[in-house]
């Protein structure tokens, strides 16, 4: 067990790195075109003051898909799951040029939801005919529910990039875990190293990103990154994991749902760019931008460390406990986030 684990380090510590410098070599490289051509100027919905650069996310997606790939080539032992990957792949990089689209030119919704359904289709594709994450349930249910499901993810994450360093205090810890379960045998080796890579790469991007951010994801990168996420939670949730899965995202989606059910009670429409998610209305509310990531990381840490004892052979029983403390935690801090700081 203890070799196996080595191991594993020693084949994900070297893809993490490798994303890290990558994306980190590439964001230097862009940066000056970036501030050229795709500035983010401040509007009403704005939570920054200052135009400053996008598309930082095309460097945290080419590191890690590039770090993934290598690493596949180098091990015969990924060779047959080559195929269902370069789906993946593709997915991720479909996103990624509707981001980037978006980011220059504003594409509306109409146009950016197909190609969405696409992306998210093929993902799930991926998936063996006969998984079943909730046997009880028919099985061409399941698959519209993860349909649905990851097509909110995906987007959910892009809404929720919009405040310096978020995305950063949300896939750290996400992908963080993800990488311990697959040192500990829990998730397969290629998972494991999407999440490495992932993990690497977005650190690489966080300097740029710190408060106040020089550089922001854009479209280009919240997209991918979403896809691949989700891509993560689902084959964390195949493996039989599917308390650790909801748990881990917990936040994101506790804000970005409860977000979109209070907009379509009042009829506003859905698809329109907002402040109204809690960690927007926070800074409304007189909380700082780092005291405001601080708490997310924090309860994204508390999040993982209940994720990963799921995992443990424990029972349903102490899975619904968890589950249960993950929520009592995010609704503290949602309910901190509405109110006004005296």
């Amino acid at each position: 067990m203890i070799e196996q684990a080595i191991e594993r380090v020693i084949v994900l510590g070297p893809v993490a790195f490798a994303a890290f410098f990558l994306s980190l070599a590439l964001i230097v490289l862009l940066r000056p075109s970036l501030a050229r051509y795709a500035m983010a100027r401040p509007n009403a919905r704005s939570s920054h003051h200052s135009p400053t650069p996008q598309g930082g996310g095309i460097a945290v997606v080419v590191a890690t898909l590039g770090a993934v790939w290598t690493a596949v080539a180098l091990m015969p032992m990924l060779q047959n799951q080559r195929g269902s990957f370069l789906i993946v792949t593709a997915a991720a990089v479909l996103l990624a040029l509707v981001g980037a689209f978006d980011d220059l030119w504003s594409l509306p919704a109409i146009s950016r939801f197909p190609l969405q359904c696409v992306a998210v289709g093929a993902a799930i594709a991926t998936l063996p005919n006969e998984l079943q994450i909730l046997p009880q349930v028919p099985w061409w249910i399941e698959r519209a529910g993860l349909f649905v499901g990851g097509l909110w993810f995906v987007n959910l994450v892009n809404f929720m990039d919009g405040l310096d360093w978020m995305t950063v205090a949300e896939v750290v810890p996400a992908t963080g875990t993800i990488v311990v379960l697959g040192l500990c045998g829990v998730i397969d080796p290629l998972p494991a190293l999407v999440a490495a890579a992932l993990l690497g790469a977005i650190l690489g991007f966080a300097p740029f990103n710190k408060p106040v951010a020089r550089l922001f994801l854009g479209d280009v990168g919240s997209l991918p990154i979403g896809l691949l996420l989700g891509w993560l939670l689902l084959e964390l949730a195949a493996r039989g994991q599917l308390a650790g899965a909801l748990i881990l995202p917990l936040y994101y989606l506790a804000d970005g749902t409860i977000t979109l059910m209070r907009r379509v009670v009042r009829r506003e429409p859905v698809w329109r760019p907002h402040r109204t998610h809690f960690y927007q209305r926070a800074t409304d509310n007189g909380f700082t931008v780092p005291e405001i990531i601080a708490r997310v990381f924090l309860v994204n840490l508390v999040l993982a460390a209940l994720a990963v004892l799921t995992v443990a052979p424990v029972g349903t029983a102490v899975s619904l406990v968890a589950l249960a403390a993950g929520l009592a935690a995010v609704t503290a801090l949602l309910v901190t986030f509405a109110r006004r700081r005296r």
